[in-house]
């Protein structure tokens, strides 16, 4: 992970300071130094501050980098770090850090929102794959400081028979043939009705996923399943329905809305 992170950090400068900062090298001394602090300006959960971190002391290994509030805790605002070192680095890292912090906090608060909204159910808060290329493995982890849980990181994870997979196959079958090619892996199936719910079960499939059901078709296919597998929804969740499904008796609240729409959280950086 480090070496993922370490790599990202130089394609995101690449992109950002290209072959040097202009206006810095213009109007700020060689040998200025500085004091930059990044400050929670929205209410929301703060996620981020190893990437943030990792791109001030790309530019400055010398910068001396301090915490100065909690990561994966929900709270109104206040400052978050503090950094010191080169006024030129600090200003050049500014827009990447910032550019990775709003953006994972973001993740992580529309995360613990959807959570809020469905407290007390019993049902957890589940991500998809819809995650931004190149960034999945941090914006999962945002996820979980907000408060969620991570479905598959990829494709090699577990089997996930959706209807695209069934051309000419039944359920039973694509179910037993996942179970022989990957025997112990989770299985889990997609269906479009009761009957495909009932053979699901009947072939062995651990995972149900239920996708753009209403709350009603979702309790009547709870009520079938009677725990016999784990049970997802997903398609149209919103923090106004998300209690509505996780009422409904669903295991797994999964929405891309925690990742592909999440705005970022507001935060700043203020120069000394």
């Amino acid at each position: 992970m480090q070496t993922d992170l370490a790599d990202l950090v130089t394609r995101a400068l690449e992109e950002d300071v290209g072959t040097g900062d202009v206006t810095s090298a213009a109007t700020v001394p060689e040998t200025a130094r500085a004091v930059a602090t990044i400050t929670q300006k929205a209410p929301g959960v703060v996620f981020g501050l190893d990437v943030a971190e990792a791109v001030f002391a790309r530019l400055d290994p010398d910068a001396e980098i301090e915490r100065l509030g909690p990561e994966g805790e929900w709270r109104e605002s206040g400052p978050v770090l503090r950094v010191a070192g080169s006024a030129r680095a600090l200003l050049a890292a500014e827009r990447t850090a910032l550019n990775f912090l709003g953006r994972l906090s973001g993740v992580a608060t529309l995360t613990a929102r959807c959570v809020q909204a469905i407290e007390g159910t019993g049902a957890k808060v589940l991500d998809t794959r819809k995650t931004t290329p190149g960034l999945r493995a941090l914006e999962k982890a945002a996820v979980r400081a907000g408060g969620g849980v991570n479905h598959r990181g990829s494709l090699s994870d577990f089997v996930l028979v959706k209807d695209n997979h069934l051309a000419g196959l039944t359920i039973a079958e694509a179910v037993r043939r996942a179970m022989m090619r990957w025997p112990g892996r989770t299985v889990e199936v997609e269906c479009e009705n009761l009957e495909q719910v009932h053979e699901a079960i009947g072939a062995g499939a651990t995972m149900l996923l239920l996708d753009n059901k209403t709350p009603e078709k979702v309790a009547e296919a709870v009520g079938m399943i009677r725990g016999r597998a784990v049970v997802e929804v997903s398609g149209g969740i919103t923090l106004d329905n998300a209690g509505a499904y996780a009422a409904a008796g669903a295991d797994l609240i999964s929405s891309g809305l925690i990742t592909n729409s999440a705005p970022n959280l507001d935060i700043g950086l203020d120069l000394e």
